[in-house]
């Protein structure tokens, strides 16, 4: 198989799993995990008609970001420590993973340099796994309404990865609280901020994920070959 027929076949899935939810499919967009792959196949993914990218480490992000030929839009979708926000400054569209204040103020300070806004979605822990990122369903909003007030941020949404299961439709409570979660920010009104977009479902769920309402699916095994 290849890059090109694989995403033709993603493709068709998301268009079916978004027929099958009662969904617009232009409202769901495919995020093409590229970590551990190099820049030869992000750009081969590119001809194939893919074009936003998601990262999980900082340094071998930059280095493929700088090698990568064609337009992309590059998503950083790992966890992301405060002293590393400095090297991906203008690099990444949109940031999925801020679970914190003080990195939030340094994503702040460092598009700020630079004269820029960055996209961000707040990641929460839905599942309250100890090994997983993200702050809790409870402190969400708070952290929402903190971040809210920085100058060059735009917080657009939020992100979750659900405890892994053989069946996909048991991760299905997990994608419904954080769409639910978000209904319920999106009904605060908080200044500048806009709920729109759910990141959450990959390559074994990202099925489920669209019938609960994720607008970015984050896929990159079944696009690239497993590791």
């Amino acid at each position: 198989m290849t890059i090109s027929s694989n995403l033709k076949k993603i493709s068709s899935q998301i268009e079916a799993a978004a027929l099958s939810a009662g969904r617009d499919v232009s409202d769901i967009r495919l995020v093409a995990v590229s970590k551990t792959k190099p820049a030869s196949m992000v750009d081969e993914a590119v001809r194939a008609g893919q074009s936003i990218f998601g990262e999980n480490y900082v340094q071998e992000f930059i280095a493929k970001a700088a090698e990568v030929t064609s337009a992309v839009e590059w998503h950083f979708i790992g966890h992301l420590q405060s002293n590393k926000v400095k090297y991906i400054a203008g690099i990444a569209t949109m940031i999925h993973s801020v679970d914190r204040l003080s990195l939030a103020q340094e994503i702040d300070r460092q598009w700020g340099r630079i004269g820029k806004v960055c996209t961000i979605l707040i990641q929460v822990n839905v599942s309250g796994e100890s090994t997983k990122s993200g702050t809790t369903s409870e402190e969400a909003v708070m952290l929402v309404r903190q971040v809210a007030l920085l100058q060059n941020i735009r917080i657009c949404g939020l992100m979750t990865m659900p405890p892994f299961f053989d069946d996909p439709e048991a991760a299905r409570p997990f994608f419904r609280e954080l769409r639910v979660l978000a209904q319920e920010i999106e009904l605060l009104a908080i200044p500048g901020v806009s709920i729109k977009e759910l990141s959450m479902g990959m390559s074994g769920d990202f099925e489920a994920a669209i019938a609960e309402g994720a607008t970015l699916v984050r896929i990159g095994s079944a696009i690239f070959g497993s590791r």
